[in-house]
C-alpha cells in the first residue's frame, strides 16, 4: 500500500482502539490492541504521517527514535528499595519510570490531552540488550514495571533489512503481536503532499517528467546510491532559501541532498532551463492578464515537456497566491470570534483599558493553546502561522487602544478620556476598524487572484487549446487543498466550464474505448 493507504488504516485503527463502551471502558483490552508495525523504505513520510494523523484526530503524539535507547533509557534505572514481608525487611530491585513512558505522563500534564499515539520509529533496530523485553511491551505495553497509559495507542516503523545494516528480524512471535502494513513509495501520493507543502515547481516539475526518479535505491562502485522523498522536499526547501539570497545553485548543493549522481545532473540542468523558462515567459504578466505574443506563440510551438514545466510554474504561483487568500480567511474567522466575545463584555460603563485588558487576557489563553498543542505534538505548521497571525493582531488591537486609535482615525481620543461615557465602546471601534480594514484588504485580495485564474485559463486555453495541458491545469487545482478551496470558497465560471468540458471529454473518450472493444463492424 501507499502511504496515503497506510494513514487511513491507521487512523481507523486508533479510532477503534480509543472506542468506549456504555460503562467509559475501552471496548478492546490493551492486550488485544496490536501495536501497527509500518515497514517501509527511509524518507517516504512515515513519521509525518503520524503528525498528520494526530493533528486530524486532535490527540497527543510523542515521538521516539528507538535506535537512540539502551536498556536502561527504555526500562528505567535499576535501585535498592526496602519492604517488609512477613514482618521481615529486605532489601529488593526497583526500576525508576522508563524515560519513555515518562514522556508520555509530561505530555498529558503539560497538553492537558488524555489520549494519545505512541510512534516507536526504528523498532527492528533496538539494541541486543533491549530486543528480549521489546517482547513483553508489544503484547502487555510495559516498558519495564511501568504500563503505557490507557487511551495511548502505539503504532511502530521500520525499514526493511536491504535499507539498513542495523535491522535485527523480527521472529514469528513478535510479527505476531504487530498488525503489519507495509508501505511503499509512490510519487501520485506524495505529490498530494507535497502540493500542500508548497514544494519548488522545479522539484515537482522535475519529477512530473522523470517519475522513476522520485525512489531511487542501487549499489554503484562507489557505494549505495539512493533518493528519497525526504531528499526531494529538503532540497526543495533549501531552492527557495537560494533563491531568495540570490545565491547560485549548482550539482554540489544538489548533491547534498540527491544521492545519485545521474540524477544530480539532469535535475541541476532541469533546474537552469527552469529558470530560463521563468524569465522568457514572465509570468507574472500572464497571471495579470498581459501575456507578449512571444510567450503565446513559443507555447503553442513548445514541446511538451516545456509545455508541462511552463503550466508547473503558472500553478506553483497561483497556488501560492490562493494559499495567501485562503490563509487570511482562516485568520480572520477566528479573530471574529474572539472579537465578537470583546464586543459582548462592553457597555455603556466599560472603560478603554478594561477593553485592552480583556483583548491581553486572550492573547495569554491563545498563547496557552498554542504552547499545550505543541507539547502534545498536535499543533501543525498551518495552525502555528494562523494562531501567530491571530496573536499579532490581538496585540496590535491592544496596543492601539492603549495609544488612542488607528492613524487618528478613530472616534476615541486616547486614555485621558478614558472616564468618559461611552469610552469602552470608542475604544472597541478602533479594534472594530481595524479589523474591517483586514477584512477589505482579503477582498481585495480575492478579487486580485480570482482575476489571476481568469487571465491563467485564458491564456492555457490561447496557447494549448484543451489539450492534456488544460487538463493537468484543472486536475491539480482539484487535488490541492489550496485551489479547491479557493474554487469552493469564491468560485470560478472558468474552472467550472473547463472540468466539465473535460470531463465531458473523457467520458466520450471511455464510451469510444468501449465500442472499440466490441469490435463492431
Amino acid at each position: 500500500m501507499n502511504i496515503k493507504q497506510a494513514k487511513e488504516y491507521i487512523k481507523n485503527s486508533v479510532n477503534i482502539y480509543l472506542k468506549k463502551d456504555e460503562f467509559g471502558e475501552y471496548c478492546i483490552p490493551v492486550v488485544r490492541q496490536r501495536p501497527i508495525f509500518l515497514l517501509g523504505a527511509p524518507g517516504i513520510g512515515k513519521t509525518a504521517v503520524m503528525e498528520q494523523i494526530a493533528q486530524e484526530m486532535g490527540i497527543a503524539l510523542v515521538s521516539y527514535s528507538m535506535t537512540h535507547h539502551t536498556r536502561q533509557s527504555a526500562l528505567g534505572l535499576p535501585f535498592i528499595a526496602h519492604k517488609t514481608y512477613g514482618g521481615q525487611e529486605y532489601d529488593i530491585s526497583e526500576y525508576t519510570m522508563s524515560e519513555i513512558i515518562a514522556a508520555i505522563y509530561e505530555t498529558m500534564e503539560e497538553s492537558g490531552i488524555r489520549e494519545g499515539i505512541l510512534f516507536l520509529d526504528e523498532i527492528n533496530c533496538v539494541s541486543e540488550t533491549l530486543a528480549p523485553a521489546m517482547l513483553q511491551f508489544l503484547q502487555y505495553k510495559i516498558f519495564g514495571r511501568h504500563r503505557v497509559p490507557e487511551g495511548w495507542v502505539i503504532v511502530t516503523a521500520g525499514n526493511p533489512p536491504e535499507y539498513n545494516k542495523s535491522v535485527r528480524e523480527f521472529d514469528v512471535v513478535t510479527m505476531d503481536r504487530l498488525k503489519v502494513m507495509e508501505v511503499e513509495a509512490d510519487y501520485r501520493t506524495w505529490k498530494e503532499y507535497a502540493l500542500e507543502r508548497h514544494l519548488h515547481g522545479a522539484v515537482l516539475n522535475f519529477l512530473d517528467l522523470k517519475k522513476e526518479y522520485f525512489y531511487h535505491m542501487e549499489i554503484t562502485a562507489k557505494g549505495r546510491s539512493y533518493v528519497t522523498a525526504r531528499g526531494w522536499e529538503d532540497l526543495s526547501q533549501i531552492l527557495q532559501h537560494y533563491e531568495e539570497e540570490s545565491l547560485n545553485v549548482d550539482e554540489t548543493l544538489v548533491g547534498q541532498y540527491i544521492r545519485n549522481d545521474k540524477i544530480v545532473r539532469e535535475f541541476t540542468a532541469y533546474y537552469d532551463l527552469y529558470q530560463k523558462y521563468q524569465k522568457d515567459y514572465r509570468i507574472q504578466e500572464i497571471l495579470e492578464g498581459r501575456p507578449t505574443v512571444q510567450a503565446i506563440a513559443r507555447a503553442k510551438a513548445a514541446a511538451f515537456d516545456e509545455r508541462l514545466s511552463l503550466v508547473g510554474m503558472l500553478l506553483d504561483r497561483m497556488l501560492a497566491d490562493m494559499q495567501e487568500v485562503m490563509e487570511q480567511a482562516a485568520c480572520l474567522t477566528d479573530t471574529r470570534a474572539l472579537l465578537l466575545a470583546v464586543k459582548n463584555t462592553v457597555t455603556e460603563d466599560t472603560r478603554p483599558e478594561q477593553v485592552a485588558a480583556y483583548l491581553e487576557q486572550l492573547v495569554v489563553k491563545k498563547r496557552e493553546q498554542m504552547l499545550a498543542l505543541d507539547r502534545a505534538g498536535t499543533l501543525s505548521g498551518e495552525d502555528r502561522k494562523k494562531s501567530k497571525k491571530v496573536l499579532l493582531f490581538l496585540e496590535q488591537s491592544r496596543r492601539a487602544v492603549m495609544t488612542g486609535g488607528l492613524g487618528g482615525t478613530a472616534n476615541w481620543d486616547g486614555p485621558e478620556q478614558s472616564g468618559a461615557a461611552g469610552g469602552g465602546e470608542k475604544a472597541f471601534a478602533v479594534v472594530r476598524e481595524r479589523y474591517e480594514a483586514a477584512v477589505s484588504a482579503m477582498k481585495r485580495d480575492t478579487e486580485r487572484v480570482q482575476r489571476e485564474l481568469h487571465n491563467l485559463f485564458s491564456f492555457a486555453q490561447e496557447a494549448f487549446a484543451e489539450g492534456n495541458e488544460m487538463l493537468i491545469l484543472v486536475t491539480q487545482l482539484t487535488v490541492s487543498s489550496a485551489g479547491a478551496g479557493f474554487i469552493a470558497t469564491f468560485g470560478s465560471e472558468d474552472y467550472q466550464r473547463f472540468s466539465q468540458d473535460l470531463m465531458l471529454a473523457q467520458r466520450q473518450s471511455r464510451i469510444q474505448g468501449q465500442i472499440a472493444q466490441l469490435k463492431l463492424e
